[in-house]
C-alpha cells in the first residue's frame, strides 16, 4: 500500500506503519526531513486530505504532496500533549491553544475544495431521534441551527485535544480533518467534550469551558451550547447505529440542556 508512493516521492521509511479503520500511515523521511505518509481508505479521509492541502499549513500540518488517497505531510516532532496538559492542571491553556488553531483554520479563504455540508453530516440524528429521550431535543436544536447557519466556513469537523499536535518550532497544528462546510461555531462543540469523560464531566467544568471558548473564539455562548447538544446527539446516533452505548454523549446532552434552560431548546 505504501510502495508506489515511496517510489514516487523518493521517501525513506522511518518507523513502523500505523493501521487505523480509515487509513494507513507510515513515518518517512522526505529530503531528510521527518514526514508522515498517509493513505486513505475512505472518501471521508480523502476529503480531509484535500482540505489539508487547501489550508496550506495555515493552522494545519503542512502538506508536502497530495495525490488522490495519498497525503504526505510534515510530522509532528514536538513532545507536548494537549490532553496531558488538560489533565495536569492546565486545562484552560490547552483549550485556548485549540481555539487559536481553529481561528487560524477558519480565517483561510479562497475557492473551497469539495466538502460535505453540515446538513448532510447530521442525517443520522433525525433517524435516531425516534428513540426518544434527549435525542429529541438534540434533533430539534440541530434542525433550527442548520436552517439558520451563520459564518459558514471550511470546518475541521473533529477538533479536539488529540487532533491538534505539537509541531515544535511551527507550534500547534491540526491534523485529521473531516472536510465539512458550515457554521463556524460547530467546530468548537467537540472541544467541550474532550479530552476524556472524567475531565469533561467534572462539576462546573462544562459551564466554565463554554465561557472560555465563546470568549476566545468570539462566539455566542448560547449558540455554542446548542451546537454541543446537537453534536452530542449526532455522536450518540452514530454509536447507537453501531450497537454501542454513548455514555459520554448522553452526559454531554444533559449538561448542555441544563446549562441552556428550557427557553433555548426548540420543541418538536
Amino acid at each position: 500500500m505504501f510502495e508506489e508512493h515511496l517510489r514516487r516521492w523518493a521517501l525513506v521509511e522511518d518507523g513502523a506503519p500505523i493501521i487505523t479503520a480509515s487509513s494507513h500511515l507510515l513515518p518517512v523521511l522526505f529530503d531528510g526531513r521527518p514526514a508522515m505518509l498517509k493513505v486513505a481508505k475512505t472518501e471521508e479521509e480523502e476529503r480531509g486530505h484535500r482540505l489539508m492541502a487547501w489550508w496550506d499549513g495555515e493552522g494545519s500540518a503542512a502538506v508536502l504532496a497530495q495525490d488522490g488517497p495519498a497525503l504526505l505531510m510534515e510530522r509532528a516532532m514536538g513532545h507536548a500533549s494537549l490532553a496531558q496538559m488538560a489533565r495536569s492542571g492546565r486545562d484552560e491553556e490547552a483549550t485556548l491553544i485549540i481555539c487559536k488553531v481553529a481561528n487560524e483554520l477558519h480565517a483561510h479563504d479562497g475557492a473551497l475544495p469539495e466538502l460535505t455540508d453540515l446538513k448532510e453530516w447530521f442525517g443520522e440524528l433525525a433517524r435516531a431521534a425516534q428513540r426518544g429521550g434527549p435525542l429529541v431535543a438534540a434533533a430539534a436544536v440541530a434542525r433550527a441551527l442548520l436552517a439558520n447557519q451563520t459564518e459558514r466556513v471550511a470546518l475541521h469537523g473533529d477538533l479536539h485535544h488529540g487532533n491538534v499536535l505539537d509541531f515544535d518550532a511551527r507550534g500547534w497544528r491540526a491534523i485529521d480533518p473531516k472536510g465539512l462546510h458550515g457554521e463556524r461555531t460547530f467546530d468548537f462543540a467537540n472541544l467541550l467534550r474532550n479530552p476524556d469523560f472524567p475531565l469533561a464531566t467534572v462539576t462546573g467544568r462544562f459551564a466554565r469551558q463554554a465561557t472560555i471558548v465563546s470568549a476566545a473564539a468570539g462566539l455566542d455562548r448560547t449558540r455554542l451550547l446548542q451546537w454541543v447538544l446537537a453534536f452530542s446527539g449526532l455522536s450518540a446516533a452514530w454509536l447507537l447505529a453501531d450497537g454501542d452505548t454513548p455514555v459520554l454523549d448522553f452526559a454531554m446532552m444533559e449538561l448542555a440542556m441544563a446549562e441552556l434552560g428550557r427557553d433555548d431548546i426548540p420543541s418538536g
